[in-house]
């Protein structure tokens, strides 16, 4: 399994919001290449970064960074937030970055996915966000009103080979992964899974290397030293 250091980016500085609320929001570094180096010299092999700002406004707004980051290490990235047509999906995986996350366009434009899915495979992720069971988009400011399971099996339909399921509530948190509706998830879907929200200790990833996910993204526990990278990353693998 793999643990997958989060570089959320706002406003240029690498960041972290509460349950996805953009009102509580804590900054971490004004450089986010730094953070994303610092990662990968404690041993990361891929990292999650995510463009808050695209994620609001419908289309990226930290390129430049995203693609400094892309450029300058030497592990795989992969990133969401506004990311919403073909187009931008081309222009983003030619700065380096290997695999884009679609959320918002995932719910509104189906036929983007299967486009997306025909046309670059194993470089589209799905980002399925959900509250309370239900998918949220639009940097999780809207509610879909589109179960999360149901979303989940119409988008493996269109073609998507991996997801990422994110439980809004948990982000942020430091409390614990919604392990029913990640193992429900893993159940239902049968294509990779990464798993995101509420992980802050080591004895949360070893649960979810049982369950079956592929991967975990760690925020703000891995910034506030609750899980440290390196003992994660042996105890996984272990």
């Amino acid at each position: 399994m793999e643990v997958i250091p989060a570089v959320d980016i706002r406003g240029g500085k690498c960041v972290r919001l509460y349950q996805g609320d953009y009102a509580q929001e804590t900054t971490f570094s004004d450089d986010p290449l730094s953070v994303a180096l610092d990662w990968q010299s404690q041993g990361a092999i891929r990292i999650h970064i995510v463009d808050l700002d695209g994620a609001a406004a419908g289309e990226p707004r930290n390129m430049g960074i995203i693609e400094n980051i892309a450029n300058a290490v030497l592990i795989p990235t992969q990133m969401g937030g506004g990311i919403r047509d073909i187009g931008t999906i081309g222009k983003v995986l030619k700065t380096g970055v290997e695999r884009v996350i679609l959320g918002t366009a995932a719910v509104e434009s189906p036929e983007v996915v299967e486009a997306a899915c025909r046309k670059y495979s194993e470089s589209i992720i799905i980002g399925i966000d959900a509250r309370d069971g239900f998918v949220a988009t639009h940097g999780w400011q809207v509610e879909a009103r589109r179960k999360a399971k149901e979303f989940a099996m119409a988008v493996v339909r269109l073609g998507a080979k991996r997801i990422i399921y994110t439980d809004i509530s948990r982000d942020g948190t430091l409390t614990e992964p919604n392990f029913t509706a990640i193992d429900e998830m893993v159940e239902t879907v049968r294509i990779p899974v990464i798993a995101a929200g509420g992980i802050s200790s080591i004895g949360h990833l070893t649960i979810l290397k049982k369950l079956g996910v592929e991967g975990a993204i760690v925020g703000k526990a891995l910034y506030t030293g609750d899980i440290n990278l390196k003992k994660a990353l042996e105890a996984v693998q272990s």
